[in-house]
């Protein structure tokens, strides 16, 4: 059976690129998603795999271009559906949120064939999400510094909550937070559908970072053989779960110090960051609310009064 994805089409044990037409931009040109679809020579499962709604996080770009090259349909049973770039016109010019409407791309699925710009291509991308088996939708901690994990955003109370945090297990980053997202995300929506679905969050860089991607690519690969797209060992580690985050801000302006490490633990009372002025000296000192994991940070080291710092995952245990 050919599988067709815009203007990619591909026979049983073939690949094809293609284009994925979802509207117009100002000067009346084509805006068109990179698309490719791999089918494979035997029967199987269909995986949908999408990056870049977001428009400045592009580590799961950088997943996508090393993935496709490397994968041969003769050796794959069921079916891959790729959209490189959701957000086309944030990632013209750089920016997390689609400039064309001001929105934020993954707030808006299902999306609206006579929407926004940001809904149309939410749509479009949608009806070819909504027909496969399983989800992955590539993220980064935006231009943040942040640890490799996967996010399960459907809430620990839905029907599929079991088979998504499974997904998110086999994905294998090490760590998974467990916590419902905001309305419009795919990983919340599609679940209502009955398609596990996850968003890896691969690190957090500006540009793309190396290793960030390899844990990316070897993670798609272990959804790929724990699935039975491909051969090969089925074995899942535990992973080391959050439940929320506790954020936290500067109460005063400077210039932010860390005092625990990205990834690393912390307790209770433990000391997260201080600000100090221009010549060093201490204004303001943060600690630590709940024990937990310092999950994110932000890259640039000067704050406002009330600026986010970083983020701790709390309620941890592991799965």
């Amino acid at each position: 059976m050919t599988i067709t994805l815009g203007t990619a089409a591909a026979d049983p044990g073939e690949i094809d690129t293609g284009r994925l037409a979802v509207g117009e931009t100002r000067d009346g040109s084509p805006a068109r998603l990179p698309v490719a679809v791999i089918n494979g020579a035997d029967d199987g499962k269909r995986l949908y795999l999408q990056a870049v709604s977001d428009g400045n996080e592009l580590n799961g770009l950088g997943v996508i271009r090393q993935l496709v090259p490397q994968l041969d349909p003769s050796e794959i049973a069921g079916e891959i559906c790729i959209v490189a770039i959701v957000n086309y016109h944030g990632f013209q010019v750089a920016e997390h949120r689609n400039p064309i409407d001001d929105r934020k791309l993954n707030r808006t699925f299902p999306g609206d064939s006579e929407g926004t710009a940001s809904e149309r291509i939410a749509d479009a991308v949608f009806e070819i999400a909504k027909t496969a088996d399983l989800i992955l939708d590539l993220h980064q901690g935006s231009t943040s510094r942040m640890i490799d994990e996967v996010r399960v955003r459907c809430g620990r109370r839905h029907t599929m909550h079991s088979e998504c945090l499974r997904l998110a297990k086999v994905f294998n980053c090490g760590y998974v937070l467990d916590q419902k997202g905001p309305e419009g995300q795919l990983a919340r929506v599609a679940p209502d559908e009955g398609i596990p679905t996850v968003d890896p969050e691969l690190g957090g860089s500006v540009g793309f970072d190396a290793d960030s991607i390899q844990t990316g690519v070897n993670g798609v690969y272990n959804v790929l053989r724990h699935y039975e797209f491909l051969d090969g060992g089925k074995s899942m580690e535990r992973q080391t779960r959050a439940k929320r985050f506790d954020q936290y801000g500067a109460s005063a302006g400077g210039v932010v110090e860390y005092r625990a490490e990205l990834g690393g633990r912390v307790d209770a009372g433990d000391t997260l960051f201080v600000v100090t002025d221009a010549f060093g000296e201490v204004k303001d000192e943060v600690t630590a609310d709940n024990s937990g994991i310092l999950w994110r940070s932000r890259r640039l080291p000067q704050v406002a009064v009330g600026e986010y710092v970083c983020s701790v995952g709390t309620n941890v245990d592991s799965y």
